[in-house]
């Protein structure tokens, strides 16, 4: 039968190499939209490192005019004081500005042995854990002994930690920004933070104990409040924070929704890709369609001859339906070709288990699309009677 079949498809070789390259390129971009979608997935379930609900971050312009550190570091100190007065407030944590789900960035490397990963570096107090909740794996967070540390204290992520250290015990190492000066020891390993939202992969990062003199660069506090902050309490925040920093712009965002739109905009590269896809699978859905629609008109006699010979309905849709499917495999056996090269090569870093996968449900999507656009055709052909069509021929 199979051979009967592939003489039939062979015959109409140049009708069918056109819809055998529909199916290819659809399955190329469905295998794109899928690794997509697996890639977001996978990284959708990892943790997101740290606590966003009832997070705020208030984000200030340094106006006060002292260039005394002491001075600078006390106005803060009870700025901080005065907000932890209100019921609300839990925790206040002064940080740099490249804060969770912000586009702000501060990278360089890192040097520990022959191993020098790029890094993303941050500055916050000894607050900052609390504020976030963050989660020590390893080590201690920063405490006020550290500043009396002969080598500046730092905290990194656990991708940080695999990069430089693999399964070496990190504690207490040097590391530092120049190979040739290793001043900054580790004290601590924490989950790390997906910084661009839940579909984003955590980078790594390195967390560094603020000084006395970081005030003068401060521009974020994060503010930890408890369920029952409304509106009406962040007005009264806001009102506080104007009268005790006169002059200064301050602007309050809630951290979940700053996520929310972190998770909007990762998604428009998916969402751009399945507008594409869809007008690209109608496309072939149609001219599949209306392929086997014109292959059953066409073929009327055979299909009246075959039934007069004795073949069944069953097996004449069969027929229709294994040539569609047949197609199919011809063209997803050159489209794996290509799709597999994707892990081989290991194009854009992804791991090959996220191409597999995709590879696997972009291969049964088509199968799917083949069989839903042939099986109605299918069961046309199967109702023509025998006498009909041979007296049409």
């Amino acid at each position: 039968m199979f051979k009967h079949l592939f003489k039939l498809i062979w015959n109409k070789k140049k009708q069918n190499f056109l819809l055998m390259s529909e199916m290819l390129v659809s399955f190329l971009v469905i295998f794109a939209v899928f690794t997509l979608m697996v890639y977001y997935y996978t990284n959708y379930k990892k943790p997101i490192g740290l606590d966003y609900e009832n997070l705020w971050l208030v984000s200030y312009n340094n106006t006060n005019p002292t260039k005394s550190t002491d001075s600078l570091n006390l106005y803060y100190e009870t700025l901080r004081q005065e907000m932890k007065a209100m019921p609300q407030v839990k925790d206040v944590s002064y940080c740099s500005s490249n804060v969770p789900f912000s586009n702000n960035q501060w990278t360089g490397d890192a040097h520990y042995k022959k191993a020098s990963p790029n890094t993303n570096y941050y500055i916050a107090d000894d607050d900052y854990k609390k504020a976030l909740n963050l989660k020590i794996l390893e080590g201690r967070w920063f405490e006020k002994g550290d500043a009396a540390s002969k080598n500046q204290a730092v905290i990194i992520n656990d991708v940080l930690k695999e990069k430089l250290f693999g399964n070496e015990d990190p504690i207490g190492k040097l590391i530092g920004r120049d190979e040739k000066k290793m001043d900054m020891k580790v004290v601590g390993v924490i989950q790390s933070i997906k910084t661009g939202g839940d579909y984003s992969v955590a980078q790594a990062g390195l967390y560094q104990r603020a000084d006395t003199g970081s005030y003068h660069g401060f521009g974020s506090m994060m503010v930890k409040v408890s369920p029952t902050a409304d509106a009406a309490f962040e007005g009264r925040l806001y009102k506080l924070l104007a009268n005790y920093m006169k002059n200064s712009h301050i602007e309050i965002e809630h951290m979940a929704n700053k996520k929310r739109s972190s998770n909007l905009f990762s998604l428009v590269p998916m969402i751009i890709t399945l507008i594409v896809a869809c007008f690209l699978i109608i496309n072939v859905a149609l001219g599949l369609f209306g392929v086997m629609w014109y292959n059953i008109n066409k073929r009327r006699g055979e299909i009246g001859l075959r039934r007069a010979i004795g073949a069944t309905g069953k097996s004449v849709s069969s027929q229709l339906v294994t040539e569609s499917v047949i197609l199919a495999t011809l063209s997803l056996i050159v489209g794996t070709f290509f799709a597999v090269q994707f892990p081989l090569l290991n194009v854009f870093n992804l791991q090959a288990g996220i191409y597999l996968a995709a590879m696997a449900l972009a291969i049964v999507f088509i199968y799917l699309l083949v069989l839903v656009c042939s099986l109605y055709p299918g069961k046309q052909a199967a109702a023509i009677y025998p006498a009909v069509a041979l007296h049409e021929e």
